[in-house]
């Protein structure tokens, strides 16, 4: 993720873009809903080798408009956007790393 990161509030919607490089491909996915929560978490890790084997991630809980609850892992490769119809970023928040308007 940026360095300067936008805090959403709970109830802000948002599209998710989220992309894995691979060697001659990159696949995107894409997923919009309403943050629950973002948190920094800890995952255990065998390769972390940091304080207690721990490894932090950047996590954002979204609630799908089919009610589905999904945790995701943020990386330097997702693209966080505001979307119309949810609540608003706080005040804190940076301007979303969004690639170039569409």
């Amino acid at each position: 993720m940026p360095l300067e990161t936008p805090i959403y509030t709970p109830g802000t919607r948002v599209r998710v873009i989220q992309q894995l490089p691979q060697r001659d491909r990159t696949w995107t996915e894409v997923v919009e809903g309403e943050i629950v929560r973002y948190q920094q978490a800890k995952t255990g890790s065998w390769f972390a080798h940091s304080r207690h084997d721990k490894l932090w991630l950047d996590r954002l809980e979204l609630r799908l408009d089919d009610g589905e609850i999904t945790v995701l892992n943020l990386d330097q490769y997702t693209v966080i956007e505001p979307r119309e119809g949810g609540g608003k970023i706080s005040d804190a928040a940076a301007t979303p790393p969004s690639a170039s308007p569409a």
